[in-house]
């Protein structure tokens, strides 16, 4: 219905609102390209690479409802999965979209079991770190320096008594090579852990995946409420593969719809998720699950 909607409006010659005449146009790096202005400025709006749009420890704003199925036992179980971080730039000096920026970030990812009746907290990650982002034309980079602490919830212990609580604490070193292609982009690395606890964990992984967006269309489904809409259907894959876990590939595959409105960086995303491989998050990084789920994504 989307689709067909945002199909209908999108030939029509000339605006009925004189307010959308008014509207000016922003450039936003992470997704638009120009090579018009040199900029040199302190907490710039926006950053030189795209975030990863299906990497589950991208800092971002999402909440995601998964139902997932421990591989070990094929048990079942109901997750609520959410995020709150940023990229936060300090610095950047560019050339229209061509340069380097440098900035803070800072993630919290915690997870929540679904099937208790108080959605008991299971884990939280907490992340910041230094990011150094860095553009030419259709190459963008980011390297990273982070700092992850987890922390399994109260509730969660009680239930598991099996479980001791126990440091889990990791510093990573991650340099990620990026390529946009039309409407493509395409992206690689790898990352080595400095510091871990405990220390008995493999130091190497790497990482690979693609983002894919079809052209914008613009859409009044949902007027007079938000006007100047544009709906983007997106795809992602996001694929890792760490030495500790003798190098299987955890997959993480998003698909769906992104609203954006003109004149503005903002962006909204409902998205059909499917994880496979190890989960991601906290000291649980050797139980293999599968999970299919739909959530919210918001960007900044």
């Amino acid at each position: 219905m989307l689709l067909l909607v945002g199909h209908a409006y999108a030939d029509e010659p000339e605006p009925k609102n004189p307010e959308e005449v008014k509207v000016p146009t922003v450039i936003d790096c992470r997704y638009d390209h120009h090579d018009e202005g040199e900029v040199s400025e302190a907490f710039p709006s926006d950053d030189v690479f795209r975030p990863l749009m299906a990497d589950p420890k991208q800092p971002q704003f999402f909440a995601i409802w998964q139902q997932s199925r421990a591989r070990a036992d094929n048990s079942s179980f109901s997750l609520g999965s959410v995020a709150i971080g940023e990229n936060f730039g300090f610095y950047t000096n560019r050339k229209g979209c061509n340069g380097w920026q440098v900035g803070l970030l800072t993630g919290v990812f915690a997870q929540f079991d679904l099937d208790e009746t108080n959605a008991a907290l299971i884990n939280t990650d907490f992340n910041v770190g230094v990011p150094l982002s860095w553009r030419s034309g259709n190459w963008s980079a980011r390297l990273r320096y982070y700092h992850q602490s987890s922390h399994l919830g109260d509730e969660f212990l009680g239930s598991h008594p099996e479980i001791k609580p126990s440091s889990f604490i990791l510093e990573e070193a991650e340099g990620i090579l990026s390529y946009d292609y039309r409407w493509l982009r395409f992206y690689g690395g790898a990352a080595v852990l400095v510091h871990r606890e405990p220390s008995t964990i493999d130091r190497t992984r790497v990482q690979w995946g693609f983002e894919a967006r079809a052209p914008s269309m613009r859409t009044r489904i949902l007027e007079p409420f938000l006007n100047r809409l544009i709906v983007t259907p997106v795809l992602s894959g996001d694929f890792k593969s760490h030495e500790e876990l003798s190098w299987i590939i955890n997959t993480n595959v998003l698909g769906g719809f992104e609203w954006s409105r003109t004149g503005s960086r903002r962006h909204f995303r409902i998205m059909v998720t499917y994880f496979h491989g190890h989960n991601p998050y906290g000291p649980f990084y050797n139980q293999k699950i599968e999970s299919i789920g739909v959530g919210a994504y918001f960007t900044f």
